[in-house]
């Protein structure tokens, strides 16, 4: 649930304790990615959604995340799962090494344009072509609450819905059409499109949207080069995951 790039010290410390509430839509998911799939589920944090597809049937379900706090958490609350920590971008599989990907709160835990483009970018080149990028995040609100603090904080970040909240967390909320520019780029076409409120971090209530990409294209910036083949852990295999 982590950025690549900066912001970390929050998820290393006090947010590697929380209990993560945005849900997975099984439905939607069977609709578009079948049980024998490989799956990448990114910011997977303690393993909450990769415990879940687990449950559900998908065995060949890796995790990653880019704070050792919670990949931590996640090896002593789900032993059994593949979590892997891996502090920055490219990751260490071949292009085309998934069938699916999930994207499920990530972005909102990464508030520069910069990092997520690096992230959809990297999916981009994971999933194989015809396969699925499936993200789910929070929309620009247009509550008084939401509106008051991304006004507070938009001349220090310099993006309207980046805040700020008291325990040390930075997020952002986003507008539709930015979550859609950045599936597209990576080289998906949205397919599918699904909203609904869910619960937040702070006990509050948010709208958000899912999308369903299908890989038809490359991405539309070329990722950093992949690690050596013979350096390269094969997505979905148990075992100690390496750091």
């Amino acid at each position: 649930m982590t950025s690549p790039q900066g912001f970390l010290g929050f998820w290393e410390t006090t947010g590697s304790a929380k209990t993560f509430t945005h849900p997975l839509d099984p439905g939607l998911l069977a609709a578009h990615v079948p049980r024998e799939a490989r799956v990448l589920d990114y910011g997977c944090g303690y393993g909450r959604l990769t415990a879940e597809l687990a449950g559900l049937g998908y065995r060949g379900v890796c995790g990653v995340d880019v704070s050792a706090a919670l990949i931590a958490r996640g090896r002593r609350e789900h032993p059994e799962l593949d979590l892997r920590h891996h502090p920055g971008l490219p990751l260490p599989f071949g292009a085309g090494s998934f069938d699916a990907a999930l994207l499920f709160a990530v972005l909102t835990c990464v508030p520069r344009d910069v990092d997520q483009e690096a992230i959809a970018g990297e999916l981009g080149r994971l999933v194989r072509p015809g396969g699925v990028l499936y993200v789910s995040d929070v929309p620009l609100q247009d509550d008084a609450f939401n509106q008051e603090r991304y006004r507070r904080f938009a001349d220090r970040y310099g993006t309207f819905g980046v805040f700020e909240t008291p325990d040390g967390g930075v997020f952002r909320h986003h507008t539709p059409q930015r979550l859609r520019e950045l599936v597209r780029a990576a080289g998906f076409s949205v397919v599918a499109e699904r909203s609904g409120s869910v619960g937040t971090l702070d006990g509050r209530r948010a709208e958000r949207l899912q999308l369903i990409g299908r890989r038809t294209a490359a991405p539309a910036a070329p990722a950093a080069p992949a690690a050596p083949a013979a350096e390269r852990p094969e997505p979905g295999r148990s075992g100690p995951a390496p750091e």
